[in-house]
């Protein structure tokens, strides 16, 4: 019965501890889980006992305190610039064309800084989660020497390159505004499911932190001597709830009402969309063809283009060819004809030997392809590309003639030393009236001697760039040509304002054109026509209606599930303390102090105890040896006790009178006692010292009188050392006196084992 009765006591506290266990405890290892994180934190992968921090809540020592902010730093600044090299991805090609300048070898630099941000961000981010996951353990932080290198490392890289953007690349930031105008709404709605995510540790840390600072204000009134210490110690966990929980607040409030800030051309009413702008093909289709070839042309115009964009160079003997580079390094294969003259500038060649390059084996070699999301080429068109030549600004004149296609190009100035460095405008002038193209098609761009193109073209449509709206109207200029990051100062809106027609270069991303959709700009001019042809919708537009019932709903679920979560949060700690106070047996200093006061004094209780010489031996029982007590009282003295029944025996008892004294007044006071609640058996711990000295005072020396007790069958030592082993509290052994009316006594027995 006493084995039956512990095993389920026991199982009963083991499940409801279990309870209060971290779910990471049910589902894995704890042993391997805490050696594997401190592993790829620390470096060390023995598995050991881990190291509890004694340094309180920081969980590490100074030198870990002072590099895990440097920690967050680096992370927050590898994401940013992983970010912003992400949004820039319009510009890599311009990028790749940069590097190539400088280095005369093609490859995808921006890939390969793509992915060192990454790595970066993702390498920072994950020390920066080990070491959260560690604080949330209670492990003490040791980041090893090589995380510490590789992290200054990464600090210092970020902050070179963010040096550099901001230096000469000042121009990206204005993409990343423009990438906020249209992501703004989205990435308002997912960082406030972030911050939902956010608050579960925060709340966790936060209730932990201010149960510890109610203990430690509790201990205060115990523990007068370490005042100034406890104080310090709770200005510190104020502290780090502030530096937690303000942060947290502010920054959910301001998401709370960021959309009162919001201003994104994509949030407006159906009906005041404007028209899908019109798609300029730049340099043809460079994704499908060789760069300024005939057949880029060819397929811009099989794509649907609006027109045509190229750039054109004049030859030593007067003929206009198109041409990008100020060399034929890069599209051409001079390398290999003329080796020594690679560098030269192809305004120095005439067009016998220009017409004999070949401008389109480049393309199909992977390793010199513009563009990393190309497609295949088919066969057929493989073979097209390798035979493509170096074509003349007539030729693109007849094709959009043929087509009637729209035809804009950049006019670059001969060299120095160039036969028409002068008078190249007026010589391409007239090579366009000689191909007899209608000249409403042609938009004149080049601002050079634009007087004498007005009077000997007037059918040309004249284009001009950012210039002010005055000066555009003083020329008569109707349309402008600007780069698509002037889009982010009030997007234009003077211009469009004024009724002047607006082309933006170079869109190459769904995002930047559904933007310019949204901001009713009339054309663009890309790389990337054979994908943004396909978009009949904008993307990531909706109405402020629907906007601003996303706003409200997810506002309110979010506030819901915060409170909630702290609600829980707060529930759990107080059952955590509730479950702890019933399973301790220990009631305090305070309890032990009047325990040991008792022991000390005995006479002040005006009891005289004698019991009798068997009480040592466990387990008992009352009743064989007070018959004349109650049933209730003998068969229960007390709240923890382990009940064995005692063999019947017939011998008769002696009178109770006999082995029990009389109550013995104090000499100035005589009181009764009456049975209260407050001769509940008391948990205390007791040294066994005291204890000892507490029955040597309590019980005189048992000489006579002794009470005849009925056998008692008890275990063997062994069986007995396994069942008292099952007990997981500690327990208390001493003697409590519960007078009742008719001046009987009961003993109260509580067995301690340490």
């Amino acid at each position: 019965m006493v084995k039956k009765v512990n095993r389920i006591q026991v199982k009963s506290r083991m499940r409801r501890r279990r309870k209060h266990k971290p779910w990471i405890v049910h589902m894995f290892n704890r042993q391997c889980y805490v050696t594997f994180v401190t592993g790829l934190y620390s470096c060390r992968w023995k598995t050991k006992q881990e190291k509890i921090s004694r340094h309180g809540f920081c969980c590490c020592s100074w030198r870990e305190q002072l590099f895990y902010p440097f920690l967050v730093i680096s992370s927050c600044i590898s994401v940013v610039l992983l970010f912003v090299w992400i949004e820039t991805s319009n510009e890599y090609f311009g990028f790749d064309w940069v590097v190539f300048l400088g280095t005369g070898r093609w490859f995808f630099w921006s890939l390969l800084l793509l992915s060192l941000f990454g790595i970066l961000a993702a390498y920072s981010s994950l020390l920066l989660v080990l070491g959260f996951v560690l604080l949330w353990e209670g492990i003490e932080l040791y980041l090893h020497w090589n995380h510490k290198i590789l992290t200054v490392l990464a600090v210092v890289i970020c902050t070179f390159f963010m040096s550099i953007l901001s230096i000469y690349w000042r121009d990206r930031w204005l993409t990343v505004g423009l990438s906020l105008k249209v992501f703004a709404p989205y990435i308002h709605l997912s960082s406030i499911t972030v911050m939902v995510i956010l608050s579960w540790p925060v709340a966790f840390y936060l209730i932990h932190l201010e149960q510890e600072a109610r203990t430690r204000r509790y201990k205060m009134t115990w523990y007068e001597r370490k005042r100034m210490k406890r104080c310090n110690m709770l200005t510190k966990l104020r502290a780090i709830q502030v530096a937690i929980g303000l942060p947290f607040f502010i920054i959910l409030l301001c998401l709370y009402v960021l959309p009162l800030g919001i201003h994104s051309p994509c949030i407006q009413e159906k009906d005041k969309l404007g028209p899908k702008p019109n798609i300029f093909g730049h340099r043809g289709a460079p994704m499908l063809g060789p760069e300024n070839t005939m057949m880029s042309f060819e397929k811009a115009v099989e794509n649907g283009a609006f027109g045509l964009e190229s750039d054109v160079h004049l030859s030593y003997d007067e003929v206009p060819f198109l041409m990008h580079d100020n060399d034929l390094r890069r599209t051409t294969n001079i390398e290999e004809v003329m080796p020594n003259a690679s560098f030269k500038h192809s305004s120095f060649f005439t067009w016998d030997f220009l017409s004999t390059l070949n401008a389109g084996k480049w393309f199909v070699q992977s390793r010199l392809k513009p563009f990393y999301n190309m497609k295949p080429l088919s066969e057929a068109d493989r073979e097209k590309a390798r035979r493509q030549m170096i074509p003349k600004l007539s030729d693109l004149l007849e094709l959009a003639q043929k087509e009637k296609k729209f035809v804009i190009f950049d006019l670059y100035n001969p060299p120095p030393k160039h036969p028409l460095r002068n008078i190249f405008v007026r010589h391409v002038v007239s090579v366009i009236l000689d191909s007899k193209i209608e000249q409403h098609l042609i938009y004149w761009l080049t601002a050079f001697d634009r007087e004498y193109v007005k009077w000997k073209a007037p059918g040309f449509q004249q284009v001009g760039r950012l210039y002010s709206i005055e000066r555009l109207i003083q020329e008569n200029i109707s349309k402008i040509n600007v780069d698509y990051k002037k889009l982010f100062y009030n997007g234009l809106r003077d211009y469009k304002a004024a009724n002047i027609n607006i082309n933006l270069y170079i869109v190459n991303q769904p995002w930047l054109y559904s933007l310019a959709w949204c901001s009713r700009i009339h054309s663009v001019t890309t790389d990337n026509i054979q994908l943004l042809r396909q978009i009949n919708h904008p993307y990531f537009f909706m109405t402020p209606s629907y906007y601003m019932s996303m706003w409200f709903l997810l506002d309110g679920v979010s506030a819901v599930v915060i409170v909630a979560i702290f609600s829980f949060h707060w529930w759990r700690k107080n059952k955590e303390e509730k479950f702890l106070e019933s399973t301790d047996t220990h009631t305090g200093t305070g309890s032990i102090s009047s325990q040991k006061q008792k022991c000390e004094n005995p006479e002040s209780s005006n009891l005289s105890i004698e019991p009798p010489s068997r009480v040592l031996e466990i387990p008992w029982t009352l009743k064989s040896l007070y018959p004349a007590l109650p049933n209730s009282m003998r068969n229960h003295p007390g709240p923890c006790r382990i009940l064995v029944v005692p063999k019947k025996t017939d011998k008769k008892l002696e009178p109770v009178k006999e082995t029990i004294k009389p109550l013995m007044p104090v000499k100035d006071d005589v009181r009764q006692v009456t049975p209260s609640k407050a001769f509940e058996s008391i948990h205390a711990p007791i040294r066994g010292a005291t204890r000892e000295a507490c029955l040597h005072t309590a019980l005189p020396a048992l000489k006579a009188n002794e009470p005849t007790i009925s056998s008692i069958e008890m275990p063997p030592p062994e069986t007995q050392h396994e069942r008292l082993s099952t007990v997981e509290s500690s327990e208390e052994s001493v003697f409590k006196m519960v007078p009742t009316t008719t001046n009987t006594y009961s003993y109260n027995l509580l067995s301690k084992k340490n």
